[in-house]
């Protein structure tokens, strides 16, 4: 309309010379100064579709594949980082070795293409050992993230039994007392951590309730679930890191952090971890405190002042935020993520609020600021992810697991449409 006005001004002008007056010219000029800068604001860097950032995301991977051959054959053989130029290696033992081969069934299921497929069962299948891994909690992640999703992407019941035999392992982790699964092991630090990050690990449990119909899974993943409502949680919706129990009477002795910038602040990465797990634990059992919980998070994260304007978190909500602060592209795939599954559990306008939520985030981690320039990156996806601050590990680098769930919210996504 704007342009039509400007187009027709000059015949409007010549025919009525009586408009023709300073107050019009002021109109005149500021019009097309507003015009101006909508033509302007059209240079801005737009929402790439998918068939872009699917080719971006294939070539990445064949390339970060080809990479990660030479090492086929030792025990340090996935990919967990790209850092100074070099992929960081890993067995199948440490926390996040599920998500390689995890990011390679979510690939599949974009692409429909049987080359991911294939690789993915190689991947999966070569860590059935870690079924009997009993060093922390972290068996959840890597079983659900590998196995769990070939169960999903084929329909088949070929690894029912691995996943079993894992909530066998990390039942032996819960402590009935507490009413808690504790994370890490004991030391002089911490008598039974636990951490925020467990609630990742009871969709296992509930997996294999329903494969064998022990209820014993079940049980433990809400009682887990239900003392870190009760323990882990500040009024506002945020979360401690780590909370250590005593194991006997499952009184709190303290509420810490390990990654987050102080003990009382709210590591970004654990805030997401929360929203992701409460949202699986009211899918699986329909309890709307979890709902409710889930939401409090939510809201929690969407109207922090902190948050910067691309919706891609600082490492911690409670540090100061400027250019150099490093941004934690890990968190902000894991909230659309777990956003896009929330947003099918509530009302039709809180849900248009997660889906724009969850799709803002998506576009931002898909632009040329996040998403790696095919060839680059040593072939993983993203970029700028912390693993630990405090630890000085991991800080503005690639990671697997950001991969992973960027990779889930973009499937989630296709789904909703």
């Amino acid at each position: 309309m704007l342009f039509g006005f400007i187009i027709w001004t000059p015949w409007i002008i010549i025919n009525n010379s009586n408009i023709m007056n300073k107050n019009y010219l002021k109109l005149l000029i500021i019009l097309c100064s507003v015009f101006h800068i909508s033509c302007d604001a059209k240079k801005e860097e737009l929402p790439r579709n998918q068939k872009e950032i699917i080719t971006v995301i294939e070539a990445q991977y064949d390339l970060l594949f080809d990479a990660i051959q030479i090492n086929k054959d030792t025990k340090k053989y996935l990919p967990r980082n790209n850092r100074n130029g070099k992929i960081g290696y890993i067995s199948s033992y440490d926390w996040t070795s599920g998500f390689y081969p995890g990011s390679l069934w979510n690939i599949y299921k974009l692409t429909n293409n049987d080359r991911w497929k294939n690789r993915a069962i190689e991947y999966t299948e070569r860590m059935d050992s870690v079924k009997y891994f009993t060093g922390n909690h972290d068996i959840g992640f890597m079983i659900e993230g590998s196995f769990g999703n070939a169960i999903k992407a084929m329909n088949t019941a070929k690894y029912d039994s691995v996943i079993v035999q894992s909530a066998k392992t990390l039942a032996k982790r819960f402590r009935p007392k507490a009413g808690i699964i504790q994370s890490w092991n004991s030391s002089e630090k911490w008598d039974c951590p636990v951490i925020i990050d467990n609630m990742m690990n009871l969709e296992l449990l509930i997996h294999a309730t329903q494969i064998s119909g022990d209820s014993t899974y079940y049980n433990i993943a809400v009682q887990h679930a239900d003392n870190t409502l009760k323990n882990h949680f500040r009024k506002d919706g945020s979360s401690y890191h780590v909370l250590d129990y005593d194991r006997e009477s499952g009184a709190v002795l303290a509420r810490k952090t390990h990654q987050g910038y102080a003990d009382d602040s709210a590591w970004a990465r654990g805030q997401a971890w929360g929203l992701y797990g409460f949202t699986v634990m009211y899918r699986e059992t329909k309890d709307i405190k979890y709902l409710d919980q889930a939401i409090k998070i939510a809201a929690f994260i969407n109207t922090h002042p902190n948050l910067p304007k691309d919706q891609i978190p600082y490492w911690d909500f409670d540090v100061e935020g400027n250019k150099d602060t490093p941004r934690d592209a890990s968190a902000a795939g894991i909230t659309a993520s777990a956003l896009l599954e929330l947003c099918s559990y509530v009302d039709s306008s809180t849900k248009s609020t997660y889906v724009n939520w969850a799709t803002s985030i998506v576009n931002n981690l898909s632009s040329k600021e996040y998403l790696a320039e095919i060839g680059t990156n040593n072939g993983f996806i993203l970029k700028h992810s912390v693993g630990s601050l405090p630890h000085k590990m991991e800080i503005n680098v690639a990671i697997n697991y950001a991969d992973y769930y960027y990779l889930e919210a973009l499937n989630r996504l296709n789904r909703l449409k």
